[in-house]
């Protein structure tokens, strides 16, 4: 069976009436009869008519659609993200577009094209661990379309921002960790090519150093954020000559697979080694031991970067300015890390 969409020629056909008439009544226009008006409207519920919003935005210049480009759904994090921008925008009257990268640099500029045929209003992206071309995103900037980067960001571009205060997130669990005692601690950081990384990783260094522990080489590695990869550096860290008594990771997926890993071994946390992660994601308060990490306020990202590019489509191009937003961290402390705290939950 042939698939067909219902057309404003398919309803003024059935009433008989022009098409003018339909799309005017569709559309809200004032000069249409109201028995006429009330006729359209009823047959176009009931032949599940639904606007053609691409023809509409050619006719306005505006889609009413947002577009959110993300790299990876394995986490609850982006999730929640989207979550906390599409409150924005639906609040607003738009509709979301999102679409998912798999940490692939090849399908982020795909994704990128796919909403630029869709005439997105603006669009939010948080970059995969590949992306180190943004000629994909510049696009956007040279066809006046805003643009917001959120968590993970491109610096080359002046454009607005929302990140949470990384270095300070990390500085503070390491803090945490030699003021429970700990002496060698590791950091499973994330690849160079984040800013995120190279910021967690800054405050892991700066954090030593303020309390005058050694910078050891072999205790820091990092690594393309794989679960493979995490298990085979943490276990090559726990068979070091002298293993490290704490580790910090780059994120808790990173930090819960270390935990297994531990596990594995018989070790004991936070006695033979402690753990502290970053996010707070959903799984790190029901394992046990509870993980110790530093919370971000998830959804209040995705709110503030659709907050920020409705704010810059509500402006000419000249006036948009490239902010940047930094929101505070939190550390949760839990049993991975202190064992006067409950074993999981806050």
């Amino acid at each position: 069976m042939k698939r067909h969409q219902t057309t404003i020629i398919d309803i003024a056909k059935e009433l008989n009436l022009s098409k003018s008439t339909v799309s005017r009544a569709l559309t809200g226009h004032s000069n249409v009869n109201p028995e006429t008006r009330k006729a359209i409207l009823d047959l176009a519920e009931k032949m599940d008519y639904q606007r053609n919003m691409l023809a509409l935005s050619l006719v306005t210049s505006r889609s009413n659609t947002l577009g959110i480009v993300v790299p990876e759904f394995l986490t609850s994090f982006f999730p929640q993200v989207v979550i906390g921008a599409q409150e924005i925008a639906s609040k607003a009257g738009y509709n979301v577009i999102v679409s998912h990268s798999n940490e692939s640099y090849e399908t982020e500029v795909a994704n990128s094209k796919v909403m630029l045929a869709n005439r997105v209003d603006g669009i939010l992206v948080s970059v995969t661990k590949e992306t180190r071309n943004f000629d994909h995103f510049k696009v956007f900037q040279r066809k006046g379309i805003p643009i917001v980067f959120f968590n993970r960001v491109c610096d080359e571009m002046s454009v607005p921002k929302v990140i949470v205060d990384d270095y300070e997130g990390a500085f503070r669990a390491v803090e945490h960790l030699i003021q429970t005692g700990k002496k060698r601690i590791a950091h499973l950081a994330g690849p160079d090519s984040l800013l995120i990384s190279r910021k967690r990783l800054n405050g892991y260094l700066d954090a030593l150093r303020k309390y005058n522990l050694p910078l050891i080489d072999e205790l820091v590695i990092s690594y393309d954020l794989t679960v493979e990869k995490a298990k085979i550096y943490v276990k090559h860290l726990l068979e070091l000559p002298e293993p490290p008594d704490a580790l910090f990771a780059i994120n808790d997926p990173t930090a819960i697979e270390a935990m297994q890993v531990i596990k594995a071994k018989g070790l004991t946390m936070p006695e033979d080694i402690a753990v502290v992660g970053f996010s707070n994601d959903y799984a790190s308060s029901l394992i046990e031991p509870g993980l110790t990490t530093v919370a971000q306020p998830i959804r209040e990202i995705g709110k503030n970067a659709a907050q920020l590019l409705l704010d810059q489509m509500d402006r000419e191009v000249s006036d948009w300015k490239a902010m940047t937003k930094i929101l505070k961290t939190e550390l949760i402390i839990r049993g991975s890390s202190s064992r006067n705290m409950p074993t999981s939950g806050h």
